[in-house]
C-alpha cells in the first residue's frame, strides 16, 4: 500500500472492473449523471473515479462500506455522449486497484470513497525467469477460450509486447467469468499468480462452453432491472 489515502468518487456496480479493461456504461440515475458532468468538466480531477462491486444481496441504497467488496479499480473517463433526455453513454478504462477505507454518502450527490492504492508485489528474480512461459500458457488458454466462445474475428489478442504484469487482466477482460473470479484476479497482487489463475479460469470456462455448446450468460441478464443507487 502507498500509505497515503486518497479520495475518489465511487460508482458501485454488479461487476468487477479490471485494470486495462474497457467498461461502457449507460448512466441514467441523477446522481451518476452529475458525476459524469463533473468528470467531463474537470470538477473531478483527471476524469478519474472508482468502480467497486456490491456485495450480495445487493442493497437498493449503498451508504456503508460493508455493503461493498473491499477492493475496487479506478477508472478513467475516455468518452461521454449526452443523450437528448440527459442520460449519458460513457466509455471508461480500468486503471489501478484500491482498497476502500471509508465511505462518504453526504458530501456530494454521489458516493466519495477514501481509498488506499495497492501496487503489485515485486516479482522475485527466480519467478521473473519463468514469467514469459506463464504468459505464453495464458495466451494459449485465451485463444482456446475465444475459439470456443466467440465467432472468428470477434476478438483480438493483447499485443505481443504487453507487459506480463498487465496481461492476465487483459486476457480476462472479455471472458464471461463469475464475479468472484474477476474479484480474485483484481485482488491478486502477484503477476505470476495472476497468469496461473487466468490460465486455469479460461481453461475451465472453455471446457464448460464446449460441453454446453453455448456461452453462459451473466446472471445479470436474467435479473429484473432495479434502481440500485
Amino acid at each position: 500500500m502507498t500509505g497515503v489515502p486518497a479520495t475518489l468518487p465511487l460508482f458501485p456496480l454488479q461487476t468487477v472492473l479490471l485494470p486495462g479493461a474497457n467498461l461502457p456504461l449507460h448512466v441514467f440515475e441523477p446522481r451518476y449523471r452529475q458525476l459524469t458532468v463533473d468528470l467531463v468538466t474537470g470538477t473531478v480531477p483527471e476524469k478519474r473515479f472508482g468502480v467497486i462491486a456490491m456485495k450480495a444481496p445487493v442493497a437498493e441504497e449503498v451508504d456503508k462500506v460493508d455493503q461493498l467488496l473491499p477492493i475496487g479499480c479506478s477508472a478513467v473517463l475516455r468518452q461521454a455522449t449526452r443523450l437528448p433526455d440527459g442520460r449519458y453513454d460513457i466509455i471508461t478504462t480500468g486503471e489501478r486497484r484500491f482498497r476502500l477505507l471509508d465511505l462518504d454518502s453526504t458530501s456530494a450527490p454521489y458516493l466519495i470513497g477514501t481509498v488506499d492504492w495497492i501496487p503489485d508485489t515485486r516479482t522475485p528474480p527466480a519467478m521473473a525467469e519463468r514469467i514469459g512461459s506463464l504468459a505464453d500458457s495464458a495466451r494459449a488458454a485465451y485463444r482456446r477460450y475465444c475459439d470456443t466462445a466467440w465467432e472468428k474475428g470477434d476478438w483480438d489478442e493483447p499485443a505481443d509486447d504487453t507487459d506480463p504484469a498487465d496481461l492476465a487482466h487483459l486476457l480476462a477482460a472479455d471472458a464471461l467469468l463469475p464475479i468472484e473470479d474477476r474479484q480474485a484476479l483484481l485482488e491478486e497482487t502477484r503477476a505470476a499468480h495472476r497468469l496461473r489463475m487466468v490460465y486455469s479460469l479460461l481453461t475451465r470456462e472453455a471446457g464448460i462452453i464446449a460441453a454446453l455448446r453455448a456461452v453462459p450468460a451473466p446472471a445479470s441478464a436474467f435479473a429484473t432491472k432495479m434502481n440500485l443507487n
